[in-house]
């Protein structure tokens, strides 16, 4: 259902948040190396991010990414938003086009409610929470696959 960008995205944010901090920035390319992203594709996700307000950065020798209190008061949905259409969420698990509650696809009901909890998880869960949950787990390297 997600975009490659986007999962990428999601993993360099978790790990930004675990990792990073105002006084210990951290270069997208040691990301891309940490998390085995490529680094140029990297690159442009996490400058999205920063341009949206997502991810923090400083420029300069000493410069990096990170992620502020009030960065990660976002969502895994903001996320999303960011790098993918969002829209996608509201589409046809089978791709119909016109596919909704009139006139179902043959797995629309057992397919819905299992979309509603994970948009409403994907906008209720902060940042954070997502990534203390995921570091409880020792689950970060798993995100992307």
């Amino acid at each position: 259902m997600l975009s490659k960008a986007s999962k990428y995205a999601i993993s360099a944010v978790l790990y930004l948040t675990n990792t990073a901090s105002i006084s210990n920035k951290i270069s997208s390319k040691e990301v891309a190396e940490k998390l085995n992203i490529p680094a140029p594709f990297l690159a442009k996700v996490i400058q999205e991010l920063t341009k949206k307000g997502i991810v923090s950065s400083v420029k300069g020798p000493n410069g990096g990414f990170y992620l502020s209190e009030i960065n990660e008061k976002n969502t895994i949905y903001d996320i999303i938003e960011c790098i993918d259409d969002i829209d996608k969420f509201n589409q046809c698990y089978l791709g119909q086009h016109e596919c909704n509650e009139e006139n179902p696809c043959v797995v629309h009901y057992l397919y819905a409610p299992f979309k509603e909890k994970l948009v409403k998880k994907l906008k209720t869960k902060t940042i954070l929470e997502m990534a203390i949950e995921y570091s409880k787990n020792n689950n970060l390297s798993e995100i992307i696959k």
